[in-house]
């Protein structure tokens, strides 16, 4: 897929930290248009239609490219980072196998926690 190919984010709108993040990559990225951000908890059927609840959503982010092949968690980080060429190296450093578990599991531990304190976990 070429840096212009349109990619749809499914993120949780309802957390201020998510939208930080996304009004951030879309201040950094130059073609910002070519990425359609979609709010996981407003789109049930489409993301059935992937075999993905809400729920599951919810606990990482999910990052459909144009060929409509689901990315989960630091994969579709990954994949959004390498649009922007100044996240390249980190896209990189997050994708090595000694980071990438780690962060994982940090990143999949901290949304636990911030659903669970919301209720919605």
């Amino acid at each position: 897929m070429s840096d212009s190919s349109p990619l749809k984010v499914y993120y949780d709108a309802a957390c201020p930290i998510c939208r930080r993040e996304r009004r951030r990559y879309e201040r950094l990225a130059r073609h910002s248009e070519s990425v359609e951000w979609l709010d996981a908890n407003t789109h049930e059927a489409v993301l059935s239609e992937h075999g993905v609840t809400v729920q599951e959503a919810l606990l990482s982010l999910h990052v459909e490219d144009a060929g409509s092949r689901l990315y989960r968690g630091m994969d579709a980080y990954i994949l959004l980072m390498q649009r922007i060429p100044r996240l390249r190296p980190l896209a990189v450093l997050i994708g090595l196998p000694v980071i990438k578990p780690v962060l994982t599991w940090w990143y999949d531990r901290w949304v636990r926690r911030r659903l669970a304190r919301q209720g919605r976990l």
